[in-house]
């Protein structure tokens, strides 16, 4: 079940301090340290032991793995050797490609890596057996401690390897993001930018190449000089094709680092040329402009220099830009400000963060083409007030990303396909019903829905207020989600769902009518068959009352009402104190019941005699109660069946206990304002 956020109102995007700890002891990094030097013993994570629920959830290692600590595999560890670069990244047996190739990004950036990659570690006289690493997650950074136990086999590292033998930042950086992930297994298969956001809390795009703007090559230098993260990919067509090599020494469905892009005199004309680099270490294109291509002979020696080409089987090359086109499908660029790529100007970007669930039954409404339950899911407003410098439109970026899914995967959970949808706001607040969006269009919308655990855009739109609608592409899906909106200029946000309100009636007080209908004559005799000559009747002698009438009442659907309800009803009617009620109380109650039978059958829309859990807002704001989706989402839970149904007992239940818990709520309210103007008073 996904967590329930009390409060979803927009926040700002974490400014760049002290990371959370996120050690079960509570204690950081330093006081970790710290003990194990002053006992003389080597730190040992009990967070993420070494044992084989640390390496795999689905199956048992396919070789005897042994954990060893870098100063058991060779004699002089080192953390970082030479300067933590591009070519300490070599994959081991682990299908974690698309994390490497962003940790190969990581490197050409020494403050984004610095962040994560804490540079005043090492193996030193105060070594005690623990790193740490700083992750992004969901607006906040972590940070993430380990021992330095590594899988081994025959004494080599099994995992991500530097080239240089005796130099382990990159294999403890891989152990730190799958404790953080779960398991090392956890990190099979993935999208490049998730964890190029990870490591920087940028925002991600992503381009299909072969569909890509004419200034494609202008984008891709301006967001490598800002020092943006980008990988590449080829498409597969089937599994089968899965890290196939084609004739040309390119790996499909494998993800490539993006490390360079130049252009070259070649023959009198300037050529286009892009770096790419196999986190593998090895296998290379070997078309035109590869390592030993004949064309590098026709470049000079300084040029050459100046784009440290060297014939090396390192798994990093040049190839032309068109060539890059034709045989590449998809380009990931994670800015980490998302400035404007298709200008010349740096532009400060306004962020705010919407953190919400979708909950089965009664905020996972799937995507549009379920219009039944569609309206119910989270709504976000978004105002644009400025325009753009020198432009008619606004600028923005939404970024939903569905959180936690990669650490679920050992309960079976995969990524959920995730949209949105962006309509005109109709100028009104509250929650949006199903009748807007059955005669409304939307405005915009993300480019797809798609199992990746982010989706972002960008839109250029008109002034104006709109409705973001986050949904997962199927109805009763659960999860968590975050929202991201990068705006040009300030643009105000807020959840339509976050405001509790009470709009009731004033209590009826019973007085007595000259004549009597036929109704209450038939409730008179069974209160007097039932109550005795005092006419008032106890809670036990009330359920049956109730359980008698109810029973009886067409096109609802009743199990039972409890004895603990009877005593909730009196609680709420007994006007007199003496924990019983009389017949002129029972008259008044009769009138809310019959009220609230008349609520129930208007949103059993398809007659079934119980109302769907979707439905329940419509319901409950029809009785007075305004909630929010925190609140929504735990009735939900509490009364609803695996179905999303509602019968009538359980919708009675519910406004019984919202009714006194209103009546409460109302009596503090008055006294705490009595206080104030008491103290004013004084």
């Amino acid at each position: 079940m996904p967590y329930l956020y009390q409060d979803s109102k927009a926040r700002p995007a974490a400014l760049p301090g002290a990371a959370r700890g996120t050690h079960s002891s509570g204690k950081g990094y330093e006081q970790l340290k710290h003990e194990c030097l002053r006992t003389g013993v080597l730190f040992e994570d009990s967070d993420f032991p070494a044992c084989n629920s640390s390496l795999f959830f689905s199956e048992n290692p396919p070789i005897p793995f042994v954990w060893k600590r870098p100063g058991d595999i060779v004699k002089d560890p080192k953390f970082i050797l030479g300067g933590a670069t591009r070519t300490d990244i070599c994959q081991g047996d682990l299908g974690d490609c698309w994390l490497l190739a962003a940790i190969a990004s990581l490197t050409l950036n020494e403050k984004a890596l610095a962040r994560v990659v804490p540079l005043d570690q090492n193996f030193g006289p105060d070594y005690a057996g623990i790193f740490h690493f700083q992750f992004w997650q969901h607006n906040e950074w972590l940070d993430v401690v380990i021992d330095d136990r590594l899988p081994t086999f025959k004494g080599r590292l099994v995992f991500l390897h530097s080239a240089e033998l005796n130099e382990f930042w990159s294999a403890l950086l891989e152990k730190a993001y799958a404790k953080l992930n779960g398991s090392y297994e956890s990190l099979k298969g993935g999208s490049t930018i998730e964890a190029m956001e990870d490591f920087t809390g940028g925002i991600g795009e992503m381009y299909d190449v072969k569909a890509a703007p004419d200034n494609f090559y202008e984008i891709l230098e301006k967001a490598l000089k800002r020092c943006s993260m980008v990988g590449c990919s080829i498409d597969t067509s089937s599994a089968a094709e899965s890290e196939a090599r084609t004739p040309f020494g390119l790996v499909k469905g494998h993800a490539y680092s993006v490390t360079g892009i130049e252009e070259v005199s070649y023959r009198g004309q300037q050529v286009q040329l892009i770096r790419i680099r196999n986190p593998w270490g090895q296998v290379e294109w070997n078309g035109p402009w590869s390592d030993n291509s004949a064309e590098w002979r026709s470049v000079s020696p300084s040029e050459r220099r100046r784009l440290s080409q060297a014939a090396r089987d390192d798994g990093e090359f040049w190839m032309k830009f068109e060539d890059f086109k034709m045989h590449f499908d998809k380009v990931e660029i994670c800015n980490l400000t998302p400035d404007a790529l298709e200008d010349s100007t740096a532009h400060k970007w306004e962020v705010t963060i919407h953190q919400g669930s979708w909950v089965r039954g009664a905020t996972a409404g799937g995507c549009r083409n379920f219009l039944e339950t569609f309206w119910t899911n989270p709504q976000i407003k978004l105002h644009l007030a400025e325009k753009d410098d020198g432009q008619d439109d606004c600028t923005f970026i939404a970024a939903l990303m569905q959180k936690g899914r990669r650490k679920l995967k050992k309960l079976g959970a995969e990524m959920l396909t995730i949209g949105y949808s962006i309509y005109e706001s109709p100028g009104r607040d509250g929650h949006l019903g199903k009748d807007f969006f059955r005669y409304h269009p939307s405005k915009a919308r993300s480019k797809t829905y798609i199992n990746l655990r982010e989706v972002s855009h960008r839109f250029k739109l008109p002034p104006g207020d709109y409705i973001l609608i986050p949904t997962t592409f199927e109805p009763h899906q659960e999860a968590d989600f975050c929202l991201r909106i990068f705006s040009e200029k300030k643009a105000i946000t807020e959840d339509l769902d976050e405001n509790v309100a009470i709009d009731l009636p004033e209590p009826l007080h019973p007085t007595p009518s000259p004549q009597e209908t036929e109704e209450e004559k038939q409730f008179r005799a069974l209160f007097e068959q039932i109550s005795g000559k005092d006419m008032e009747i106890s809670a036990e002698e009330l359920e049956y009352v109730l359980n008698a009438v109810l029973k009886k009442t067409k096109n609802i659907k009743f199990k039972n009402l409890s004895l603990i309800s009877c005593r909730n009803i009196i609680s709420l009617m007994d006007t007199s104190g003496n924990g019983k009620l009389e017949f002129s109380e029972f008259k008044v109650f009769w009138e809310k019941m019959k009220k609230w039978i008349s609520i129930f059958l208007q949103f059993d829309f398809d007659k079934s005699g119980s109302m769907s859990s979707y439905e329940l807002r419509g319901a409950l704001k029809a009785a007075g109660y305004q909630l929010n989706n925190y609140l929504l989402q735990l009735i939900v839970l509490r009364y609803s069946d695996e179905q999303f149904q509602i019968e009538f007992d359980d919708f009675l239940n519910c406004l019984i206990r919202l009714e006194n818990a209103s009546r409460v709520f109302q009596a503090l309210s008055a006294k705490n304002k009595e206080f104030i103007n008491l103290n004013i008073g004084e």
